[in-house]
């Protein structure tokens, strides 16, 4: 079949074979060193989920002694707070090894100290898989992957390991994983209800290539031959064939997504994001927005930069059919008929049933990739060409993505702000945790987009053009550095980040007192 054929079904609403988790989970898109402006290897993450805690820590490297051990913990829901919040319960004991590594780490551990990073998202699968007996769920699963390993492939090694021997206990999972030279799609599901153990396939994406998870699994045909392109559990079909879901003997072949995520194709909520993402990073494609199969990975038509994701990450599926505020419409003082500036995407569910708004993910509207519910979003860059606390970049943004700024925040840093390691969700509002300020500005200006936009982009758009502007001057005296004094290096870095983060806090803090005074007479 050509890369750009796609299967059609006649499917408008999320159907029932698709959890309400899946639904709300997270958007990762994957970027090869040849498909990037620079030679960077990306990877990313919405964390789309306000029960998510908001802290971003340093964890430093740490050596641990002959028979040390590590509890481990699972994500529970935590209503004793002044929010709605997770909390995290003990599931068991293992062993520590001798020394961990250094990593960054808000509630999915996003890049350790060799340029390890690792993205996210959520796609649910058979109901029948998940386990309580296991250990391990997802948000631990990349710390102990970031604490452990020197490359993608270790990771994916490591990981696999672990939660075969320890058990998985969380959904269906996709961890986009990429270091220096390569990034990887790896997805897990669990071993059956009451079995300890683990069900999982990685897939590499080939360096010239993009892609994109959006809450379905994505991997199709296991090539177990081509281990450069594949790894995979040892009973990645065993358990398929155990459960009368695939049989060897039926001569079809072996497709990951349709034995173990078998709804996943049959949500706009999820499918449309994959078509925005390759269509518009590929439009010669023509990919269908009601297509339920798309490539896995396709070639750019122009070189990937982070600011490039970021801009996807904002993505509202505006000025296109799926736009869900289109016929929110007013009469201007022309007598043209134009987009209420009330009409917003971030509109709370019950706002679209008053509008009477459907689509694609059924009353609540179309699902695109920003979100008002997000607590974070991820860009990640592992450059091969710098010594690697310089070299990996972890873009850093609060919030909701149309609107957020991402700080970079380097691997080699050895601390961050209070105000950004401290939990908004458990504070409450409070003006010690960084993400209050953007949260602040995100709910007032979906109250007005049409017109909170423009003073939105006044404070975003030159804070990120100035942040990445400076990286080659940066990457330039910080590598000098550390040929001199590995420490004073650090130090430097450090620095570099903690500014960002306090300059774009101030500034967001500053747009949303804007907001209240300039729009006080049309809310």
């Amino acid at each position: 079949m050509k890369r750009g054929t796609c299967t059609f079904l006649l499917i408008t609403v999320l159907t029932a074979g698709t959890s309400w988790h899946e639904a709300l989970a997270c958007t990762s898109i994957m970027v090869g060193k040849n498909a990037s402006r620079d030679g960077s290897v990306m990877t990313s993450h919405t964390c789309d989920s306000h029960r998510t805690g908001s802290g971003i820590v340093v964890v430093h490297r740490k050596k641990h002694g002959s028979g040390d051990t590590i509890q481990l913990t699972k994500r529970t829901d935590d209503d004793s707070g002044p929010m709605e919040r997770y909390g995290r319960e003990p599931t068991g004991k293992i062993p520590q090894v001798a020394e961990t590594f250094g990593y960054l780490n808000p509630a999915y551990a996003a890049m350790n100290e060799y340029q390890v990073a690792i993205g996210e998202s959520t796609f649910g699968g058979r109901e029948e898989l998940k386990s309580d007996a296991g250990l391990v769920d997802c948000e631990t699963l990349t710390r102990l992957m970031l604490e452990r390993a020197r490359t993608a492939r270790e990771a994916i090694r490591i990981g696999g390991a672990l939660i075969e021997e320890y058990g998985w206990n969380d959904e269906g999972e996709a961890l986009t994983i990429a270091d220096k030279h390569e990034v990887w799609l790896m997805e897990i599901v669990g071993p059956g209800e009451g079995e300890v153990g683990a069900v999982w396939a990685a897939q590499r994406i080939p360096d010239d290539e993009v892609a994109v998870v959006a809450n379905a699994s994505r991997i199709a045909e296991v090539d177990l031959g081509d281990p450069q392109y594949f790894m995979s559990s040892a009973k990645v079909m065993a358990v398929a064939e155990k459960n009368g879901w695939w049989s060897a003997d039926s001569g079809e072949p072996f497709r990951f997504h349709e034995v173990y995520d078998p709804n996943g194709r049959f949500s706009f909520a999820s499918t449309r994001r994959e078509w925005r993402v390759l269509g518009l990073l590929a439009p010669s494609l023509e990919l269908h927005a009601n297509a339920n199969s798309f490539p896995l990975s396709v070639k750019p038509e122009s070189p990937v930069g982070p600011e490039k994701i970021m801009e996807l990450f904002r993505d509202t599926f505006e000025e296109t059919d799926y736009d869900m505020v289109k016929h929110l419409t007013i009469t201007d003082e022309e007598g043209k008929t134009v987009k209420s500036p009330l009409a917003n995407p971030f509109m709370p569910y019950d706002m679209n049933k008053m509008f009477r708004i459907n689509g694609g993910w059924g009353w609540r509207g179309e699902r695109p990739m920003a979100r008002w519910y997000c607590m974070y979003a991820t860009v990640t860059q592992s450059r091969s060409w710098l010594p690697d606390p310089v070299g990996g970049i972890v873009w850093f943004g609060y919030d909701n993505p149309a609107m957020t700024t991402y700080v970079p925040l380097y691997a080699g840093i050895e601390d961050l702000p209070d105000d950004y390691e401290t939990d908004g969700r458990t504070t409450g509002f409070s003006r010690r945790s960084a993400w209050w300020a953007f949260n602040r500005v995100a709910t007032l200006a979906a109250h007005r987009w049409g017109d909170m936009r423009v003073d939105v982009a006044e404070v975003r758009d030159p804070l990120q053009e100035k942040y990445l502007a400076q990286q080659q001057e940066v990457a330039a005296k910080a590598t000098a550095l550390l040929d001199q004094d590995p420490a004073e290096a650090r130090a430097y870095l450090t620095g570099v980040s903690t500014a960002a983060c306090t300059e774009v806090t101030g500034a967001y803090w500053n747009l949303g007192d804007l907001l209240w005074a300039k729009y006080d007479e049309k809310w």
